[in-house]
């Protein structure tokens, strides 16, 4: 008998404290369309939505009539599935994790080191950096989404430093004169101004930077009640941020940092040492297979300040360059490819119009992970005993070469999405 080429994953739900709550969390949608036995509590935080090899959720191969089993150890027991690009270049392991997240409190600021900064990160403190991998990231927005992603353009920080007096207590006269003398320097200079400010705000005594932040929140809720405009203050996202974290000196960051609004569909690429930090909504997000988050506020968890602040692109970049953009393809469906450069991974997003009675999954070089968010239908494959009924949450595996036909139930419309390996 033919070994399954496409099939069912079982995936893993990570409850964390910043993720939406009950049916809010599309996280908890998605997984309880599918599986009868997962029951939503009203009050439990449904945070990520794991499609991978990971070993903290494994995704499990269901196979009607075979024993379930982590999808590493069938990718064990099958490598040639990966593609051989993918399995020489990635010695036999799948490279990345596809993930669903829900987002209702802010994640930290964070940052994720190179390839070869996370392999001495792990070398020196392999207790803090688990692994030797980089992390690059990819969010593509499913609601309306926000998040922070590098620095301003330097320009923008200098007036928030002149336009807002507790921000410039929080920094420092010193860092301050440094970032307003920058305008006429070179690009080098003024990331070096960036950094100087940025390290300031970081390294401020505590008490100073949440007296600061005190009475700018205070500023801002007065004018919000008095119907002001505090758009110049970023003051709603201020307010969210001090809500969460009240007192901590990230909720400075955001004067420093782009504040990025995605529509659905959209997306913004995380690549090395790219300070960002998701604030709300949900998002399709893919990732290299890795858990080095080198974090500076907006936490309870360790906080490394100094390597942090070392690391950083410090270049400052308009907002509208903070978005990744993909190609588009447009025919009988709608797709859209994001391939950033990285060989971990790439994300397809398939739209198919109501009307639409079928269609095709061509054969990638890679192995896929597919995952329904709208639409009903059933996949058919060669080696499929049985066609795989199709729903919001399901998740299915597609080795290297398979095609997947696809009949839909063309009352509604489809939206899919897969991920692979960027490595051929």
């Amino acid at each position: 008998m033919a070994v399954p080429q496409v099939f069912e994953l079982k995936c893993a739900v990570q409850q964390y404290a910043w993720g939406k709550i009950g049916q809010d969390s599309e996280v908890a949608r998605l997984k309880s369309s599918v599986d009868s036995t997962f029951k939503v509590d009203p009050e439990t935080t449904y945070a990520e939505l794991w499609m991978g090899t990971h070993p903290n959720g494994p995704s499990i191969v269901s196979i009607p009539g075979k024993e379930e089993i982590p999808l590493s150890e069938w990718v064990e027991k099958h490598p040639d599935q990966l593609g051989p690009e993918v399995r020489s270049f990635f010695k036999g392991n799948l490279p990345f994790l596809f993930k669903v997240l829900s987002v209702r409190t802010s994640l930290s600021i964070q940052a994720h080191p190179n390839k070869v900064h996370a392999e001495l990160l792990h070398k020196t403190h392999p207790d803090l950096y688990k692994d030797p991998n980089h992390k690059p990231e990819m969010a593509i927005a499913l609601t309306p989404f926000t998040g922070l992603c590098g620095f301003r353009p330097i320009k923008d920080v200098a007036h928030f430093l002149q336009s807002v007096d507790e921000f410039r207590e929080a920094v420092g006269e010193k860092a301050c004169k440094l970032i307003t003398a920058s305008h006429s320097m070179d690009m080098p200079l003024h990331r070096e101004a960036m950094k100087d400010s940025f390290m300031a705000l970081m390294q401020r005594d505590s008490k100073i930077v949440s007296r600061a932040l005190t009475a700018l929140v205070d500023k801002v809720k007065n004018l919000k009640k008095s119907s002001g405009n505090i758009k110049p203050y970023e003051g709603d996202v201020l307010l969210k941020l001090d809500s969460e974290f009240p007192g901590d000196r990230g909720c400075f960051a955001i004067y420093f940092l782009n504040i990025v609004n995605l529509e659905p569909g959209e997306a913004m690429f995380l690549e090395a040492n790219l300070p960002h930090a998701y604030l709300s909504g949900d998002c399709m997000e893919c990732m290299a297979c890795s858990d080095n988050v080198v974090r500076a506020g907006l936490t309870p968890k360790y906080i490394d300040v100094h390597t942090l602040c070392e690391m950083l692109d410090y270049t400052g970049r308009p907002v509208n360059r903070t978005k990744f953009l993909g190609i588009e393809s447009h025919s009988n469906i709608h797709i859209t490819i994001f391939n950033p450069p990285v060989p971990d991974f790439g994300v397809s997003k398939y739209e198919v119009p109501a009307g639409t009675s079928s269609f095709q999954l061509q054969g990638f070089e890679s192995a896929s992970i597919c995952i329904v968010v709208k639409g009903q239908g059933e996949a058919t494959s060669q080696t499929l005993a049985e066609p795989l009924k199709l729903q919001p949450g399901r998740v299915f595996f597609v080795a290297a070469e398979a095609v997947v036909n696809i009949a839909l139930d063309d009352s509604h419309p489809m939206l899919m999405f897969r991920a692979y390996s960027g490595v051929f």
